[in-house]
């Protein structure tokens, strides 16, 4: 067993060593690595099964396969340079300069191993052992998916002095692999490929969305230069990363617009047997936890074995540390595990051999070894980096002796809201107009703003199932208060409550008394201002409740078009133009809702409220690092960074409410 703490940049003999242990590995991948599974079956007719969905998530899942092959290739020490394209067709375009896929007749199919590889579910060099060592895409079920689920796929083979190819069409080989010549020095794998429109319900890729994902896949694989170019403008869009801190640099990125306790992240690398270890972490002055888990390059967003591992080490040594400063008193209580992880950001990367994923998602590491391995790799690297910079250190510790004292003042007011709650003696006089409906999943919160739109909602809902609780005036800036703060707001108690899941430390979501929590708030800038105080709130300290698809946001029209016999509605301008356009009516009468409160019972039921006719839009947690830096942006404490992102954004804002 071997350890480092390393800083940025910092090369070890032991690195260099691996680095001549992998370029030998080349020699033995081969078309003898291709080990088949199964055959390919059913995937156009079930592509859900594959991909999980054949909307835009699905449609992105393709450009995830086929990159995660290529940076496998580079965490095997073979490639160091990926690029992928959106053609101005729709197309995607993807290279990099790994070893190339093998070619050569594959013994168990008596085919090329090149057409095996795209053409056989199951089929890589992931499985015999030969191929690769770590990998993300454990499935094996990649390239040959995108191969199905395409119109069309190119793809080129360089290696061993040669360039080899073979195109697709809809997953079946068109000609078999043939030699196009020398390869000119050229090694890697190029593949090209158009999704099919017979399959995916949209095909138009967000470059957003790809940057996001190349951004973070070079934070984990520090060294790796990702370039991606968008050709369907004019000129190309374009946006390289290359991150020779890994997550150091993921981790500053992370905790931009925030205030720091220290300008250096800690940093802990260590190798332990074949698994190897990687940990940055850095303190905040905010109330929030961000810690971001990741085994061979998935992102493990329900945590596991090695956030466990993670989270032991943090608290036991930050509390010996402390008692051995005097910082904390024989006589007093530890730190507990909140307590040290307020104000917290942290990336955690483990690459290991045989990872073990709970679940098809590979949501969750369950690798029990790696528990041992990951809390002996921090706590020895946290207690040296506090030795050498006790003044972060002493930061760190009063940051947690202050949130374990808001703590127990949260404590308190949780018991308070607790003995008040609805079912011991109403804290909610008047307010909330519950359903009959006792089973959660076919009951409905609507979170209401105002007392006179509450009172329209109320008269018109269906009892059986819609709950009515209505808010007035501005709620608590959560992204600005500890869960004390929040727990004592007149506004917020109410809510607690009446959702039922408790809070902090109590949480639990099992016991949400509403499978759908809709925010109802009007059409205009106040509306949006009193939904992004809401989602703030939900987003902060009920994270569950987002990420299991319950928070939805209701869309209330902005406009009612009438003739006097035929009435429509609008949510905006545009579609109120098209509806005035549409019934080419002289005598119109257009009314503009200046609020919730200006409908009736039957006009809210109608366009808002009605399962039938209503638009819901589902809140969900795509991208977490974003949405994290967008609060903090737009409701932290920071005004400079508000007004770059306002400046930033104004160009692009089409109906301006004023």
């Amino acid at each position: 067993m071997t350890e480092t703490l390393r800083r940025p940049g910092a090369a070890t003999a032991e690195a260099e060593a691996e680095g001549r242990l992998t370029r030998s590995a080349a020699s033995t991948y081969t078309a003898e690595s291709i080990q088949v599974l199964e055959g390919l079956e059913a995937v156009r007719r079930r592509p859900g099964m594959y991909i999980g969905s054949t909307d835009a998530r699905g449609l992105h899942h393709l450009v995830w396969e086929v990159v995660d092959n290529s940076i496998d290739e580079a965490m095997a020490g073979h490639a160091t340079r990926i690029e992928v394209h959106i053609q101005s067709d729709g197309s995607v375009l993807t290279r990099d300069d790994g070893r190339g896929v093998p070619v050569g007749m594959q013994r168990q199919t008596g085919k090329d191993a090149l057409e095996v590889v795209h053409t056989v579910l199951h089929a890589g060099g992931k499985f015999g052992g030969g191929g690769y060592k770590v990998s993300g895409g454990l499935h094996g079920v990649g390239v040959s998916v995108v191969n199905a689920l395409s119109e069309w796929l190119k793809v080129e083979s360089a290696r061993d002095g040669r360039l080899w190819t073979q195109d697709y069409v809809r997953g079946a080989p068109t000609a078999p692999v043939r030699q196009m010549g020398p390869s000119h020095g050229r090694t890697g794998t190029t593949t090209h490929f158009k999704p099919d429109g017979e399959v995916f319900e949209t095909l138009d890729f967000s470059f957003d969305t790809i940057a996001q994902r190349m951004r973070e896949s070079a934070y984990l694989n520090k060294g790796i230069w990702i370039s991606l170019h968008d050709e369907r403008v004019e000129p190309a869009r374009e946006k390289s990363f290359y991150f020779e801190g890994g997550l150091i640099s993921f981790v500053r990125h992370l905790n931009k617009g925030k205030d720091v306790l220290h300008t250096r992240p800690m940093y802990v690398e260590r190798k332990d047997g074949p698994t190897a270890i990687e940990v940055a972490l850095q303190y905040n002055d905010s109330f929030t936890e961000t810690v971001l888990a990741f085994a061979n390059n998935i992102n493990t967003v329900d945590g596991g074995t090695h956030v466990t591992g993670f989270r032991a080490a943090l608290t036991s040594s930050l509390n010996d540390w402390a008692r051995r400063q005097g910082l904390i008193k024989d006589s007093g209580g530890n730190l507990s595990g909140d307590d040290v992880r307020e104000g917290l950001t942290a990336v955690i990367s483990v690459k290991l051999v045989d990872p073990q994923f709970e679940g098809q998602t590979k949501a969750k590491l369950g690798n029990a070894e790696v528990k041992g391995q990951v809390q002996g790799a921090l706590a020895e690297g946290i207690m040296q980096y506090l030795d050498e910079n006790p003044g972060d250190g002493r930061k760190i510790i009063e940051k947690s002796l202050t949130a374990a004292r808001a703590r127990e003042a949260a404590r308190k007011a949780r018991d308070l809201v607790i003995r008040k709650s609805a079912l011991e003696g109403s804290a909610l006089p008047g307010k909330l107009a519950d359903c009959q409906e006792r089973d959660p999943e076919r009951s409905e919160l609507y979170i209401v703003e105002g007392d006179s739109a509450g009172g329209s909602a109320k008269q018109g809902r269906d009892r059986r199932s819609q709950a009515i609780l209505p808010m007035f005036g501005k709620m608590l800036n959560v992204e600005k208060a500890r869960l004390d703060k929040v727990l004592s707001s007149e506004k917020i108690r109410p809510l607690i409550i009446a959702l039922g899941t408790g809070i902090g430390e109590t949480f639990d979501l099992a016991k949400l008394r509403y499978h759908k929590v809709i925010l109802l708030a009007d059409a205009d800038v106040d509306g949006a201002h009193i939904r992004t105080l809401l989602m703030t709130f939900f987003y902060r300290n009920m994270p569950e409740i987002v990420e299991n698809g319950h928070l939805f946001i209701a869309q209330p029209p902005l406009f009612r078009v009438s003739t006097g016999k035929v009435t429509r509605y609008a949510r905006d301008e545009r579609e109120r133009d098209a509806i005035v356009k549409d019934m080419k009516v002289k005598n119109l009468t257009v009314q503009r809702f200046k609020g919730l409160g200006e409908m009736n019972a039957e006009q809210l039921w109608d366009t808002t409220m009605n399962p039938a006719t209503r638009t819901l839009l589902q809140v969900n947690l795509d991208n977490a690092v974003e949405a994290d830096h967008l609060f903090t942006t737009l409701m932290g404490e920071k005004v400079a960074p508000r007004k770059d992102f306002i400046k930033a954004e104004a160009r692009k804002v089409q109906n301006l409410d004023i």
